[in-house]
Formats: C-alpha cells, sequence, structure tokens
C-alpha cells in the first residue's frame, strides 16, 4: 500500500522572492479557492483541533496508556482520530484510510493519511508544540496536506502543482546558503534505542558546522518549519508514514528538498528523513552520510536520481 513517495526538484520560487506583478491571489489565498478535498481535510484538523484545545485544560484526568516503552497514547489522540475519521467518511465515504491509532481500513485510488496528534508526549506534558497531520494519496502519490497547530492557530496546507501556505498566506523555504549559518531541526529515537550511538554521532558532526539545533518533539510541524523557513533544514529516522506525509509535501510544494538517508526518494518506507532548502539540504545530508545506521542506507540503482552536491 505505502509507496516511496516521490523525489522533487526545488520550485521556482523561494520564501523571500516578491510575487510577480498581479499575483495578489498567489500571495494570499482566498478560503473558497481551496479544493474540495484539501478543504475537507482542514475541516477535520480543525475539529480535531477543538478537541485537543478543550482536553489541554484538563491534562490530570486524562487516561493514558503506553503502546511500547516511551510511546504513549490517550483518549484524545483516539477521539481526535475518530472525529477526523467522521467528517472524512461523510464526505468521501469510499476512500481508504492509513491512521496511527486506528489502522489501515479500505482500499482504493484515494487514502487519507493521519496523525490526530502528532507530539502527544508534549501534549501530555503541559508543553505546547503538538500538531493535528492530516494527508492525502491519490494513486501513492501525496497530492493534498494540512498540518494544524491548535496552540498558536497555525493552518499549514499544500496542494500539489499549488504552493503551501500558512493561514491562506504563501510559504517558501529560507534562502540560506550554508550549513553554518543555518538552524536545523532533528528528532532523537525514543521508541528503539539501538541507534542512539549513532545519533549522537550525527550530533557531534552537525553542531559545529551549523548555528544551532532544536529537537522540538513533532516531526509533522518540523517539516512545515522547514516549509516556512523556520528551519532551514531537518532530519530523523524511525518515523512513520503519518509522521512524514502531509510535511513531505509542504517542503516540496514551498521550494524544498526531501529524500531519505541517501537522499533519494524512500523515506516514505524507510521512515528516514532528511529535509531542506536547496543549498543546506546537500551540505547536511554530506555530514550525515558517515553517520547513517546501516539499516537505513539504500543501494542507488542507475534510475535513481542522486541528490545534489554539497556546495
Amino acid at each position: 500500500m505505502l509507496d516511496s513517495g516521490a523525489f522533487v526538484t526545488p520550485r521556482e520560487t523561494t520564501r523571500q522572492d516578491p510575487e510577480p506583478a498581479g499575483s495578489a491571489d498567489a500571495a494570499h489565498r482566498k478560503p473558497d479557492m481551496l479544493h474540495p478535498m484539501l478543504n475537507t481535510a482542514v475541516k477535520a484538523a480543525r475539529r480535531a483541533g477543538a478537541i485537543i484545545n478543550r482536553a489541554s485544560q484538563n491534562l490530570d484526568v486524562l487516561t493514558v496508556r503506553s503502546k511500547s516503552p516511551n510511546d504513549f497514547v490517550s483518549e484524545v489522540d483516539r477521539d481526535a482520530e475518530a472525529a477526523i475519521i467522521d467528517v472524512i467518511r461523510k464526505t468521501y465515504p469510499d476512500h481508504a484510510i492509513l491512521a496511527e491509532e486506528s489502522g489501515s481500513s479500505g482500499q482504493g485510488e484515494y487514502e487519507w493519511v493521519i496523525d490526530p496528534l502528532d507530539g502527544t508526549t508534549n501534549f501530555l506534558h503541559g508543553m505546547p508544540h503538538y500538531a493535528v497531520s492530516i494527508a492525502l494519496r491519490q494513486k501513492g502519490v501525496i497530492t493534498h496536506g494540512v498540518i494544524y497547530d491548535p496552540v498558536r492557530n497555525e493552518l499549514f496546507t499544500a496542494s500539489r502543482g499549488a504552493g503551501a501556505f500558512l493561514n491562506d498566506r504563501r510559504i517558501r523555504v529560507s534562502r540560506r546558503t550554508q550549513m553554518a549559518d543555518s538552524l536545523i531541526g532533528t528528532g532523537f529515537p525514543f521508541r528503539e534505542l539501538s541507534d542512539f550511538d549513532g545519533y549522537l554521532a550525527m550530533l557531534k558532526a552537525v553542531m559545529p558546522k551549523c548555528a544551532g539545533i532544536r529537537r522540538a518533539g513533532a516531526a509533522s510541524l518540523d517539516l512545515a518549519y522547514v516549509a516556512a523557513g523556520r528551519f532551514d533544514a531537518f532530519w530523523e529516522f524511525g518515523l512513520a508514514p503519518w509522521d512524514i506525509a502531509a510535511g513531505a509535501l509542504m517542503v516540496a510544494e514551498s521550494g524544498g528538498l526531501i529524500g531519505d538517508a541517501s537522499g533519494d526518494p524512500g523515506y516514505m518506507d524507510s521512515g528516514a528523513v532528511i529535509a531542506g532548502n536547496p543549498k543546506v539540504f546537500g551540505q547536511l545530508l554530506t555530514t550525515l552520510a558517515p553517520h547513517i545506521p546501516a539499516r537505513y542506507r539504500q543501494q542507488r540503482t542507475k534510475d535513481t536520481p542522486a541528490p545534489p552536491a554539497a556546495e
């Protein structure tokens, strides 16, 4: 069911580029310009966000269980996911669903990929950094994505070929050209600690070569932040499709690059993600390469495009 995503070249514009004359609608999108499927995803994300915001006022009474070591699920995750699926089913009853808590259901051309609460550990500790992530795949290709931060009321959206937006304003990756000037996001292993030494080696390699590293605890938002130019790059391994799908499209549609541990298009299958603006992406990939755990490396075939060289 899962394809390997799509390795995309950067779009022509970047975050700080002025809009061409007469293109006000490109810079500021009107709500009625949303694709109907994207509009459904926005509606579902906002409904889930309302559930999450209400629950955040009463964290002490939530029912929480452990799915695996350091991996938790609360009644809020389940309620938010049920609300998302309800919105989708009412409009598209024949579409397939792949959701973090309830798993896979249905088959067909269209599949919704859902993380109802990315950053559950942050949420349970009252740390205000988490999001709802919803993506739609058509025949295995990600076509629409929504990442909603209910704390800040920031709605990131993207449609294939139509750009990425934050609250209806066009966003683009940063224009920084040197990793030394870059702020880079990452995530640490928390379910499977066998790669911990490799992560420490990667941190040791990256930290002296960049302006700073941030580990915020919600991969979907990290990718949205790359798309918006807040992070210049991001890497994390061991992710699930629902962590990646919507954010991958946003990075691509905002002019960035995203690939797996080899810079190839296998990130949806491998769970290994490296993303960034076109200049910093290659530099980060080169820095990480000697320290990437062997199980995330892939043999590049003659038909697979090589990643851009570091500058």
